[in-house]
């Protein structure tokens, strides 16, 4: 299991009741923060950090799956510059179809990929350290639903880095409601007094709806990350997680900004 202490920069900005004349937050025995976010591929950093700074962290795979996005693929680092990697989904002619229901159209993508993230960072400094965990990782991959896939992946990253952070998934049925009010309801069935989202909702949030709910709104702040050494410059943050995790190993939360947030909060309580 990777430990460690990560940047104390803050990462997450308050909004909500106790910010709109409303009480304050419950005390820490009542409070819960619970994200709602699409499955990505291998994603990257900022990503986790979401995951262990939650109380729960709710898989949204009911929702639409979108083409040319993060759900299907993410990019490493290689001596040409950062490559995608994209596992080949069923999408042609089933624009409607949810993530949880999208199925991959290729059953050879899982060997493909591990041959090209072994062949790249063959010369990490903690490739050799992750090879048997990574390969299984990949190899011992079977499952033809993309859902299921990034699951996979995201329970074995986050137990390698110690997050525990119980995951769930939301229902099969989507909630009704625009957009906003979905997401309320699937806080309100995990009994969540705070929502913590990525800095893109700030555009389509409604926080009056999140406000009369009794829950909080919380936006991580992405910007900040120190770099780490990196193979093939110029520093890139924008890739997967792996990359981190093979170039630092032990060292991989100290480039991240939840851990230091998760230690500050449980000395707290």
């Amino acid at each position: 299991m990777i430990s460690g202490a990560g940047d104390p920069d803050q990462l997450i900005q308050h909004r909500g009741p106790g910010s709109r004349g409303m009480p304050d937050r419950p005390p820490r025995a009542l409070h819960k923060r619970v994200a709602v976010t699409q499955s990505n591929y291998v994603p990257w950093k900022g990503y986790f950090d979401m995951v262990n700074l939650v109380d729960e962290f709710v898989v949204y795979d009911s929702v639409q799956y979108t083409r040319r996005d993060w759900r299907n693929r993410n990019r490493i680092k290689t001596p040409q510059g950062s490559r995608w990697l994209t596992i080949p989904v069923e999408a042609k002619g089933n624009y409607l179809q949810r993530i949880a229901e999208t199925r991959v159209s290729d059953p050879h993508w899982a060997r493909r990929h591990w041959r090209t993230v072994s062949h790249n960072y063959a010369r990490a400094p903690f490739f050799d350290e992750h090879r048997v965990w990574l390969e299984e990782l990949y190899l011992g991959c079977n499952d033809v639903l993309l859902s299921a896939i990034n699951e996979r992946f995201l329970r074995g990253i986050c137990n390698l880095l110690g997050i525990t952070t119980p995951i769930s998934r939301s229902p099969d049925a989507e909630p009704g409601g625009e957009r906003t009010e979905r997401l309320v309801q699937l806080c309100e069935r995990a009994s969540a007094t705070e929502y913590v989202s990525g800095p893109a909702a700030r555009s389509y949030l409604d926080e009056d709806r999140f406000a009369r709910a009794g829950i909080a709104v919380t936006y991580l702040d992405y910007s900040g990350y120190p770099e780490y050494p990196q193979l093939f410059p110029p520093f890139e943050h924008e890739v997967s997680l792996l990359d981190l995790i093979l170039n630092t190993g032990p060292d991989a939360p100290r480039y991240m900004k939840s851990f230091a947030e998760s230690d500050v909060r449980d000395e707290a309580g």
